[in-house]
């Protein structure tokens, strides 16, 4: 018998990175001692206090059955305490706040209960790539938003038609950014929620880096803005800000309707989180915060590594305040970001990501991580060199 795929899932294209994980097997089978700066998982670990709440709460009888859909109701009040602690802002642990399995989930399950057929979502280019799958399989029409250097990518909201911002249900936001690292201001956000209340558009606001910041820069949650929640959702994750990126433990926030959709949406396809884990993101979430400067300066100290190499070589590129992430744009004669980074990890061992995965505007740009320990990034970066001198 044939299986035929659902149409609206058919012309989708496999994940990038799971298809970079089949040529980075092959080349270690070949011997190549590949380094990966091509992803954004954190290398360190969680904080010694978060493990043992887990390993505690683990050992306990009662703790190994369904938990609640969405979080449980400390794990919700935990997070309504981190947004009033961190940004100064109350939000209803009970309508404005829905624990998820990763934000990943929170964020292609928006569109689904959002947008129908025909429905326009507005896209930053580059962006985030399950921002675009999640439209495409709700089978909305999506328009981009350029961004580029000279705009200190940011979406020019004046350069959208007003027909254009009219038909628009859903705007995709990311700051600090992936890929691109850039930060936005707080009066971007002031902007960004006036443009939505005039054009009746739903932010989505994708902000799992707000505590990835450099240089004593401080970044701002879009839900601190006036009357932002008549609007916006927010959706933050532990993965980033506490290193927990495998112990999938996220949150939507914000519009009280926005989260009472996905909390239908979601009792219907998963349990929920496991509860040592939930009870483990409460410590996280309720415990010693000082710690995470700590960690920022290890981030960046990669960050000032990876910056005076690109720079050292010829690449074009500002210094990220935030995110775990370098952009920079390749140099002459280089053009193709997927081939130059197709050869430079076949040559090299090196990985970083073509900018190009992320959207048409990231052509001629790489994206570069920080969450490699600095010994092994230091030698990425001289074979790194090395490779662009012989290639002159």
């Amino acid at each position: 018998m044939e299986i035929k795929p659902a149409e609206r899932i058919s012309g989708i294209k496999p994940y990038f990175f799971a298809s970079l994980e089949k040529t980075i097997v092959e080349l270690r089978q070949n011997g190549m001692d590949v380094i990966r700066l091509d992803m954004g998982s954190p290398d360190l670990p969680p904080r010694d206090f978060i493990i043992e709440s887990l390993v505690d709460s683990a050992r306990r009888a009662d703790t190994h059955g369904y938990g609640p859909s969405g979080g449980s109701a400390s794990l919700r009040a935990a997070f309504a305490s981190y947004y009033l602690d961190r940004f100064d802002l109350q939000l209803d642990p009970e309508k404005e706040l829905l624990g998820l399995i990763g934000s990943k989930e929170g964020i292609f399950n928006l569109s689904q209960v959002l947008i129908n057929p025909g429905d326009l979502v507005l896209l930053p280019d580059p962006c985030y790539p399950v921002y675009p799958i999640g439209a495409t399989i709700a089978q909305a029409e999506t328009y981009s938003m350029p961004l580029l250097a000279q705009n200190a990518f940011l979406p020019d909201l004046d350069a959208i038609p007003d027909e254009i911002a009219d038909r628009a249900k859903l705007m995709w936001l990311n700051y600090p950014n992936n890929p691109t690292g850039a930060i936005a201001p707080y009066q971007f956000f002031e902007k960004v929620v006036a443009f939505a209340k005039k054009h009746q558009i739903v932010i989505a606001h994708d902000a799992p880096y707000v505590d990835v910041c450099f240089d004593s820069y401080q970044a701002p949650s879009i839900l601190q803005v006036a009357g932002a929640k008549e609007v916006a959702v927010e959706f933050n994750s532990l993965s980033k800000t506490y290193n927990m990126a495998g112990w999938r433990v996220g949150v939507a926030a914000g519009n009280p309707e926005i989260i009472r959709l996905l909390r239908m949406y979601k009792s219907q396809m998963d349990s929920s989180l496991f509860k040592p884990v939930m009870q483990a993101a409460e410590t996280a979430l309720l415990g010693d915060q000082t710690w995470i400067e700590g960690r920022n300066q290890v981030y960046q100290q990669r960050r000032d590594l990876i910056v005076a190499t690109l720079k050292e070589i010829g690449f074009e590129l500002e210094v990220p305040k935030a995110s775990l992430y370098v952009w920079a744009h390749l140099p002459e004669p280089w053009a193709d970001s997927v081939q130059f980074c197709d050869m430079l990890i076949k040559q090299t061992g090196v990985s970083i990501t073509p900018g190009v995965v992320y959207g048409e505007s990231g052509a001629g740009f790489v994206r570069v991580s920080l969450v490699t320990p600095v010994e092994r990034l230091a030698e990425a970066m001289t074979r790194l060199k090395k490779w662009m001198k012989e290639k002159v």
